[in-house]
C-alpha cells in the first residue's frame, strides 16, 4: 500500500493505518518516489481528486490497471488524457457508494465490524489513529477539519 499525502501529520496517520510507503504528492518527484516503491507501476489508484491528480495517476499506473474514483474533491470535471490512457489501457472506475445497493453496503459493514472485533483494524491513540467523539448537537463541527483540509486527504493506493 502506497499512500500520498500533503503533510507530515497525514503521513503519520497513513503509516499508522497500514501504508508501507508514504509520499507527499506535492513533491516535484512524487511519481519517481512511487515508482521506486512500485517499479512496474501500481495496480490500482484510489482517487479522490481526479481533476487535480490525473498527471500523477497516469505516471504511476501500471498498464491495464484501474483508477477508481470515489470522491469529487476540487472539481466536478476533469479532462482525460486519451492518448496516455489508451497507451496504458487504463480503466476508469467511478464508484458512488449510495448506488451499489443496500445488501452490499450491509455486507461490507458486517465485514468491517467483524475485522474490528477480531482486532484486525486497530484504532485509537495506541494504534496512532486517534478517535474523536462529538455530541450529536455538535456533529456538524466534526466535519469542519475535513472541509478545511480536504485537499490533504490520502488518495493513492
Amino acid at each position: 500500500m502506497i499512500a500520498t499525502v500533503s503533510t507530515d501529520t497525514k503521513a503519520t496517520l497513513a503509516s499508522a493505518a497500514g501504508a508501507q510507503v508514504v509520499v507527499n504528492y506535492q513533491d516535484s518527484d512524487a511519481a519517481k518516489q512511487v515508482r521506486r516503491a512500485a517499479p512496474d507501476g501500481v495496480d490500482q489508484v484510489i482517487e479522490v481528486a481526479a481533476a487535480t491528480n490525473e498527471e500523477l495517476d497516469l505516471a504511476v499506473l501500471r498498464p491495464r490497471r484501474t483508477i477508481a474514483i470515489y470522491a469529487n474533491d476540487r472539481g466536478d470535471e476533469f479532462a482525460v488524457d486519451v492518448a496516455r490512457s489508451m497507451a496504458l489501457n487504463a480503466r476508469y472506475q467511478f464508484v458512488l457508494l449510495y448506488t451499489v445497493g443496500w445488501d452490499r453496503i450491509s455486507a461490507a459493514a458486517a465485514d468491517i465490524n467483524l475485522a474490528i472485533a477480531q482486532g484486525a483494524l486497530r484504532t485509537g491513540d495506541d494504534a496512532g489513529l486517534p478517535i474523536h467523539w462529538f455530541d450529536l448537537e455538535k456533529i456538524s463541527s466534526a466535519q469542519q477539519p475535513w472541509r478545511t483540509e480536504q485537499s490533504e486527504s490520502p488518495h493513492l493506493g
